[in-house]
């Protein structure tokens, strides 16, 4: 398992919450990109001025939880009403008078979730934020902390995981803007994939697997905000539950 974590490197890049698991094992900081859902829609409520709270898809306990914490609970797209909460960055962005929302996904909020209580530094990242993710990285990795990157990935009928090339693309984003000397190579790929479509990203994304399920389904704006790079400075970081900003 010590060469699967890829604990050589003080850069990783893995899939999903097993794959968060095994790299980040010894690392300081997880960085977890879910581009097409939870993180690009937690950037845009952050950028609302909402308080974010993870929790698991499709759990029975989560209304109680939400209400605990005086928070709106959101539901799946598909299921929202006009101008409700939901896993929709599109909605989000019009969304009012919501100050705490708890925003389960299958994925991306998840393994934030389930990373919450490893003692590791959650981070939330996509495309949007990409940079100032990176930059507030950057002097902790000068300073010797290592970072595991995570691709949430999607999940096939029987739940399996199902690696998306988006968050391939969203967790190379971060990658390329951090100095990978001390990269695995799995980190230095990710970077790279990236790099190769970043000039055509948004068309790319209207028609990797992902995003031609969404623009079928009737939600084309989700990635129109989703293929924005670096238009984001918040940075969610998970304390005590919940994500709070740190420019």
């Amino acid at each position: 398992m010590t060469d699967h974590g890829q604990a050589a490197y003080a850069v990783r890049f893995e899939w999903g919450p097993t794959g968060a698991a095994a790299i980040g094992a010894d690392a300081d900081i997880a960085v977890v990109v879910d581009v097409l859902s939870f993180t690009t829609t937690l950037t845009v409520a952050m950028e609302r001025g909402m308080t974010v709270y993870p929790y698991r898809w499709k759990d029975a306990r989560a209304a109680q939880f939400a209400a605990e914490r005086d928070a709106v609970l959101a539901v799946d797209r598909r299921a929202a009403d006009a101008g409700g909460v939901s896993l929709s960055p599109a909605a989000m962005a019009t969304v009012e008078g919501v100050d705490r929302v708890v925003l389960p996904s299958p994925n991306g909020s998840s393994i934030c979730f389930g990373l919450a209580e490893s003692g590791l530094t959650v981070v939330g990242a996509c495309l949007r934020n990409r940079s100032a993710v990176a930059r507030w990285l950057a002097p902790r990795l000068a300073a010797g902390e290592r970072v595991a990157v995570v691709a949430a990935g999607e999940r096939w009928p029987d739940g399996s995981l199902r690696p998306g090339v988006e968050d391939l693309w969203g967790a190379g984003a971060v990658l390329a803007a951090l100095d990978l000397s001390r990269a695995s190579p799995e980190a230095v790929q990710a970077a790279g994939a990236f790099e190769s479509v970043r000039t055509r990203l948004p068309e790319h994304l209207r028609v990797c697997s992902s995003g031609a399920e969404l623009v079928s389904a009737g939600f084309g704006r989700d990635l129109d905000i989703a293929a924005l790079v670096d238009v984001c400075d918040e940075l969610p970081v998970l304390r005590e539950g919940k994500f709070a900003g740190t420019k």
